[in-house]
Formats: C-alpha cells, structure tokens, sequence
C-alpha cells in the first residue's frame, strides 16, 4: 500500500525486453533502503525489487503489467517518479494507493498559471466512470485531486512542489501517464452490482 507522495525521482539506467516481459534497472538513493523482494512504486506501479545495491534496484515487469501502463515505453535515461510502500505508522498525506494501474491516459491540454499548471487528461470510459470532482487519482503514482470531469477528460491541477519534485513537471500535450482510480469507487461499483 501506498500513500501517492512521491518522495524521490530514479533514472532508468536499464530497460531490457526478454520474452514479453522487461527487466528494470533504476538508479536512485533509495535503493540504499531496499532489500529483495521489497516493493516500491514506480511512476504508480508496485513493483518488486530483485536485486539492489546502494545506488541501483532492478525489477521485472510482466506482460500483463506492460499492457496496462506506460513501463512498455521505458527507455535509459527516463526519469521515474518513486515512493516506497506506507508503514502503519506513517501518516496518509495522499489517499490509499494500491500500486495496481487501472489504465493509460493521455495529455489533451495543459494550461500553465504562475507556476501552477491545470491539466486535461483524455480517458477511456472504463476510467472515468470512478471519477468524481474532488475525488482522488493517482497519476504516475502522485495523489492528486480531481478538479472536474468531463465526458471525455479529467483535470488535474498542479502546484510547484508537485512539478518539481516529480515527473509530472515534464508532462506534454500527447503525453501518457499512468491512472489508478480510487479502490474504494471500485469496491462500491462492485457492491451494488451484486445487490441489483
């Protein structure tokens, strides 16, 4: 479980495909605080470390994961947005985020203002049905607040911390993130279809 604050950004130093599936390598200072078989959430998505040292982990991201998320199109150099799974005494700054990516969506506007910027995030149906303003969404793994929902779009808004200190700040027209809904919009839509 996770929390959606992103505290560290990595580099992939490594991102080799081998029978449908990619092995990760990440450059990052929190390497240091991984052992193997630890998860971490990368740019969203819970992955589990499978070596690491000091300075690098290295992961391996499955098939059904690289269909699902933007880590099919990860390349050397690609900055990463990372957090390391919530323990029990820490604060919830974010919302519950469970590292398990729902889909992708894409940039369609972004409107910057002072430092701040607003973006517009074109989804799928099947996304934007657990969306509500206000509600939360992680995007690449970042806890943000829903300003409104469209028909076709979401919007985001972002302060200068959070373009920064995570890789949102590098975001273009035509970029894709990585979406995942809130759980608990999931469990609900669940619960009244088996009541129906």
């Amino acid at each position: 479980m996770f929390t959606g604050i992103v505290t560290h950004k990595g580099e992939v130093k490594k991102a080799a495909a081998r029978n449908g599936a990619v092995d990760l390598r990440v450059a990052t200072p929190l390497a240091k605080e991984l052992r193997v078989g630890d998860s971490i959430a990368l740019d969203g998505v819970c992955l589990t470390a499978t070596e690491t040292s000091r300075r690098n982990f290295r992961a391996h991201v499955m098939d059904e994961t690289l269909a699902r998320s933007t880590l099919r199109s990860l390349r050397k150099g690609a900055p990463v947005n990372l957090e390391l799974p919530a323990r029990l005494v820490d604060r919830l700054g974010g919302h519950m985020v469970q590292g398990h990516v729902d889909g992708v969506a894409r940039v369609a506007r972004i409107e910057k203002d002072d430092g701040t910027q607003r973006i517009w995030l074109a989804a799928d149906e099947d996304l934007l049905r657990y969306m509500v303003r206000k509600g939360s969404v992680a995007v690449d793994g970042v806890s943000l607040t829903i300003v409104e929902v469209g028909s076709a779009t979401f919007q985001i808004a972002l302060i200068p911390h959070t373009l920064t200190n995570t890789t949102l700040g590098q975001l273009e027209v035509g970029s894709e993130v990585n979406i995942e809904v809130d759980v608990i919009a999931k469990y609900v839509e669940r619960l009244m279809r088996r009541d129906q």
